[in-house]
């Protein structure tokens, strides 16, 4: 009998998706650039900043059909932040995305400045709708699927909530009509980091069992890691050939990345000083 190779005997490792490394990447420089901004201006929302990051990062250089040269191109995919507040992460990711200047993070938050501390869409590229009232981002993402089903348009649309932002009675009166409507162009991803201001969001409100309230209005639903690229980027991928709206349970840590911030109810809105810039820059270098 002929000798076998071990090494060919063995199963081989999947390989290595190409979209990985640019998204850790950029991840970790949208993380510096909204901790920085945040920092200089003395106010935001940082906590909130890092646990949505990965999956900002993910969709914009893995995931979303866009252009920064035409922001408004008819075909384009359609991305909602919904949890308005963080636009530390959004303008960061923008930014690095060439939709705006990456000078113009320096103005955060300014007297007169384009980047509020809510998105305006009459003012930034790249932003689909002006958001921070919570609960007004997911109804407004389902009247855009809902005109994309009417247009027979292939663009997708995709809108992210907080956890504790659940709580607003319109998300659900939007959940009941896109799962009526069978939006398949339509995904949600739900940054489950388990803070909201001032508490815990299950000693506020519990929201469990999530998933099946979803599943319930209609949804399909998958829980996920969302620090985890390869599972992220394997969820948007796959679901291009579903029938219904989908629900994405992104479980995340608020404050993500630096030790300090990591699950800490304080770093919702809470700023960092000069010796707590300096360490969470570090904590997000390169090793």
């Amino acid at each position: 009998m002929a000798n076998v190779s071990l090494d060919h005997a063995r199963p081989q490792e999947p390989a290595l998706d190409p979209r990985i490394p640019i998204v850790r990447e950029k991840a970790r420089e949208i993380r510096r650039r909204a901790l920085t901004m945040v920092f200089n201006a003395q106010q935001g929302h940082p906590g909130g900043d890092m646990s949505v990051t990965d999956i900002l990062a993910t969709l914009y250089f893995g995931v979303l059909k866009v252009d920064p040269t035409q922001p408004r191109m008819p075909g384009r995919d359609r991305f909602v932040l919904s949890k308005g507040h963080c636009t530390g992460a959004l303008y960061a990711t923008l930014a690095e995305a060439g939709f705006i200047p990456v000078d113009a993070l320096a103005t955060y938050m300014k007297p007169m400045s384009m980047l509020n501390g809510h998105p305006n869409r009459n003012y930034v590229a790249g932003v689909e709708a002006n958001t921070g009232p919570l609960g007004h981002g997911m109804p407004i993402a389902v009247g855009v699927a809902i005109a994309a089903q009417l247009d027979h348009a292939d663009y997708r649309v995709f809108v992210v909530t907080g956890d504790g932002e659940l709580q607003e009675g319109s998300n659900w009166e939007a959940a009941m009509t896109a799962g009526h409507r069978r939006l398949s162009n339509l995904t949600l991803i739900v940054d489950r980091n388990r803070l909201q201001q001032g508490a815990r969001v299950e000693d506020t409100n519990d929201l469990e069992p999530l998933g099946d309230k979803w599943r319930a209005f209609g949804w399909d639903v998958v829980d996920v890691d969302g620090h985890d690229y390869a599972a992220l980027l394997q969820v948007f991928d796959r679901d291009l050939a579903r029938r219904r709206p989908l629900c994405v349970i992104a479980h995340t840590t608020k404050g993500r990345g630096v030790s300090f911030m990591e699950d800490q109810v304080s770093w919702h809105h809470g700023v960092l000083n000069r010796a707590q810039f300096d360490q969470a820059l570090a904590e997000l270098s390169p090793a």
